[in-house]
């Protein structure tokens, strides 16, 4: 399986931009505290007040670090290793660099389009660019006849199936009902403080959640497209447990108030389908060899 030379460099140029978005929010410390700012909606909200994030909320600014440390430790050098893996002609190394693109592209298409204006904001852009062409590139790049000849019997396809079509749906109930709620109540969804709009909401139900659903279906009739639609999934599950972890933990030593069912529940619920989608990462890609 060859990888397009133009994925090879923006893979490399995302891995550029990424170290300098993300060094710069997670180690950027300027003076300034958090204040209470009034809505266009007759609210308040509490801004985040310093560092690059200073005009976000309280909540989001701090989240924000959560984020920078995953791409920064965990995302990066999963993207290096995957594209050295792909770059030595690995199936299972272009599969699982396909499946890290994607979660670039999830990561810094909300930055782009969520993150209140700063900075970096044209790196966000950039970031959001080059992850979208690479990813394009490198998925249209894996013939899936030659995937479905290499796929071992070994890989939990059933299994696989059903925690896609399960995550699709959980996705769809946690993000829908809040959003139908708050349509019937005629007021907005919580914690939207002075955004304008939940872009993640969107993003999620728009694409996330048909993509797994999509996923499961293939996988479930045994075609070889649903396993390479999964890995992006599986890979931003995988670090989406991480990163809800260490954001809850820089929102709570922000000053952002969670009960305890606020903070265990998320964690604890993440961690676990994080666990579950590494288990069948490793199992596709193991099943899948050279």
């Amino acid at each position: 399986m060859n990888l397009p030379d133009i994925a090879y460099w923006l893979s490399l140029l995302i891995a550029l931009l990424a170290l300098v978005a993300a060094g710069v929010g997670f180690f950027w410390r300027s003076a300034g505290t958090p204040h209470t700012v009034s809505t266009v909606r007759g609210q308040t909200a509490q801004i985040y007040g310093r560092g690059l994030y200073r005009y976000d909320t309280l909540l989001i600014g701090a989240g924000y670090k959560g984020h920078d440390a995953v791409v920064l430790f965990l995302a990066l050098p999963l993207l290096l290793v995957s594209l050295f893996l792909s770059g030595r002609g690995m199936l299972a190394g272009h599969l699982l660099l396909t499946g890290v693109l994607g979660c670039f592209l999830y990561f810094y298409a909300s930055m782009a389009l969520a993150a209140a204006y700063n900075r970096l904001f044209l790196v966000y852009v950039a970031l959001f660019s080059s992850s979208l062409f690479a990813f394009i590139l490198t998925f249209s790049s894996v013939d899936p006849a030659v995937l479905a000849a290499q796929i071992s019997p070994s890989v939990p396809q059933n299994g696989l199936a059903i925690f896609m079509i399960v995550s699709g749906l959980v996705t769809l109930v946690v993000w829908g009902v809040p959003l139908v709620s708050a349509l019937i109540k005629d007021t907005t969804p919580d914690r939207l403080d002075t955004y304008t709009t939940p872009v993640t909401y969107a993003l999620d139900l728009a694409i996330i959640t048909p993509s797994t659903l999509i996923a499961g279906a293939l996988i479930s009739q045994g075609v070889a497209l649903g396993y390479l639609i999964a890995m992006p999934l599986l890979v931003i599950i995988i670090l989406l447990a991480p990163l809800i972890t260490l954001s809850t933990i820089f929102q709570k030593a922000a000053g952002v108030k969670f009960s305890t069912g606020e903070m265990i529940g998320p964690v604890a619920g993440f961690v676990v389908l994080g666990l579950i989608a590494i288990w069948l990462t490793v199992s596709l890609l193991q099943g899948i060899g050279v």
